[in-house]
């Protein structure tokens, strides 16, 4: 019998909880979270870089200390993958009054996440800098160039007022009817997931969840049905964890979940999902 790929579908009236991935069902929303660190002049960054490994991770601060370009390529680890993919963004400061001085970056279960600190170069602004140093994504010209289709106002969307203070991880912009294409993606699948029929009758799932530990994530069959769920704690200055679900296969009622391969890396979760 061959297996079939069960698309995935909004979760709730229609909405999806998060339109960055159509199987997250809680936590912070969106490609990337920043925030502003209480009490410091540091912006702390979340940027979700599924299926890409330390030793692809590059950054770079541009000259004039005021952005931030990061990139990684994740690699095509099966057969089945539809190709290798590379991702890249920037970010930034938003004001005239500060630069950058340091970065420290952490990548883990396909996130990466950034510390970035400042100092002010400009004292004429007083202690009005402090809630809108790091607002935006802003890279310079020389940046934008080396980032396809860069939208530096689309990473606005779901800031708090005036973008002050960083993004609002819950603000409802981020649910909705149809999901969005990763704008990171600079090569490759801009898709959280994909699917292939094998010739066997079997199926080839690659389904990202960002965030999720190797042995944080679980598929289970049950009434001729393949669910898929994982779970990404919080790290670092995350604003909390996140959950996956999603079903994601029809199989026989006396299917042996045994048939099923399952292989997770770098926030990738891939099965191969064996027709009997």
């Amino acid at each position: 019998m061959e297996i079939r790929f069960v698309e995935p579908v909004p979760q709730s009236e229609g909405m999806y909880y998060a339109t960055n991935n159509p199987y997250q069902v809680n936590g912070p929303k969106g490609f990337t979270e920043f925030k502003v660190l209480d009490g410091t002049a540091k912006l702390f960054v979340r940027i979700d870089f599924p299926g890409v490994s330390n030793d692809s991770v590059k950054i770079l601060l541009d000259p004039s200390q005021k952005a931030v370009f990061v990139s990684g390529e994740a690699p095509q680890e099966m057969v089945y993958d539809a190709s290798l993919r590379e991702f890249g963004t920037a970010t930034g400061l938003l004001c005239d009054c500060c630069r950058i001085t340091d970065v420290e970056s952490v990548l883990g279960d396909g996130v990466l996440r950034l510390i970035l600190s400042k100092e002010t170069i400009d004292f004429r602004v007083g202690s009005s800098c402090s809630a809108r140093a790091y607002t935006s994504v802003r890279a310079s010209s020389s940046l934008s160039r080396l980032i396809r289709g860069y939208d530096p106002e689309a990473h606005l969307r779901g800031h708090g007022p005036q973008g002050h203070r960083g993004t609002g991880p819950l603000d409802p912009a981020f649910t909705g009817p149809d999901i969005v294409p990763n704008p990171l993606v600079q090569t490759g699948s801009t898709s959280a997931y994909e699917s292939k029929q094998l010739s066997d009758g079997g199926i080839f799932l690659r389904i990202d969840m960002p965030g999720v530990p190797n042995d944080k994530f679980a598929v289970t069959v049950e009434n001729g049905c393949v669910t898929v769920t994982g779970r990404a704690p919080a790290a670092m200055d995350d604003s909390s964890g996140r959950e996956y679900r999603g079903n994601v296969a029809v199989v026989p009622r006396d299917y042996d979940s045994r048939r099923i391969e399952a292989f997770a890396n770098e926030g990738v979760i891939r099965l191969i999902i064996h027709s009997i």
